[in-house]
Order: structure tokens, then C-alpha cells, then sequence
């Protein structure tokens, strides 16, 4: 079994109605990728869509897949391809469910975005994770 020692968000960085199917070939046929990108997959209606084993590697961080596990919301960007949080309330809550389950699983790993790694350029997840996981109510986001 691997050690994990982080648990990373992701957005896809593509429009909102992208289907996985179209994401996977993507990294299949553009990127090379033998491995998916990430081990969960949020759909805009919170459904959560396992695309590989936790045990098994995801091309998620460069550096940092052996002791990862990742998880992404389909979005992440606008229509001119800008940065944006524009994740749905069912995806928010969904995601934080998620959190909770593999950070229970994984109790020492740490959970950060894929931005928070060093030398990473990009703004995935569109969002700062430490400061939404702080301020984050499930309670409210259900009620919106």
C-alpha cells in the first residue's frame, strides 16, 4: 500500500459541461498519459466518479503522484479560459465530503491544491483550498 501523504485539488480547467470521457481521452491520446490525471472526478451535480484505485498512481503533481491521492471538479475556468471557482453548490459539498473521507483515511496526509506545490504555475483549482476548507459550512452551502 502507499503512503500517502497528501491529498490534492484540482479543477479540470475546462467549461463546465466537459464530459470525463472527453477528459480521459484527452490525457490518453494528447498527453500520452498511461494514467489518469486523478483518482475522483466531482460532475457538476456532486456525483463523484472514481477514474483509478487510490493504490494505483494519477499523473496529478508532477514530483509528487507516488504519495498522492487526487481528486478534481469538472470547471475551474471561464469562457475565455480565465481562472474561476465556478463550482456548483452540490460540487462544493460533494468535495468536501470527499476531503473528510480520505483525510480520515489518510490521517497524516496533508491537504493542499495543486497550486500549493513548489513550482507549480499553474491556478488550479481556481480556488485557495486552506482558506475555503477554514471558512467552509455544509450546512449553509445546502440551504443555497
Amino acid at each position: 500500500m502507499r503512503e500517502i501523504k497528501y491529498i490534492v485539488v484540482h479543477c479540470t480547467a475546462t467549461p463546465t459541461d466537459t464530459k470525463i470521457e472527453s477528459i480521459q481521452r484527452y490525457w490518453k491520446e494528447q498527453l500520452g498519459w498511461k494514467n489518469p490525471g486523478y483518482h475522483y472526478i466531482i460532475k457538476r451535480n456532486g456525483e463523484i466518479v472514481k477514474i483509478n484505485d487510490e493504490e494505483n498512481i494519477s499523473n496529478g503533481v508532477k514530483g509528487y503522484n507516488k504519495n498522492s491521492v487526487h481528486i478534481s471538479y469538472i470547471g475551474g475556468v471561464d469562457k475565455n479560459n480565465n481562472a474561476i471557482d465556478n463550482r456548483t453548490n452540490a460540487q462544493r459539498h460533494a468535495m468536501f465530503n470527499k476531503l473528510v473521507v480520505l483525510s480520515e483515511k489518510y490521517p497524516g496526509a496533508t491537504i493542499l491544491g495543486h497550486r500549493d506545490f513548489p513550482g507549480v504555475t499553474k491556478l488550479c483549482p481556481s480556488f485557495d483550498v486552506k482558506e475555503w476548507l477554514k471558512n467552509y459550512t455544509p450546512d449553509l452551502d445546502l440551504a443555497a
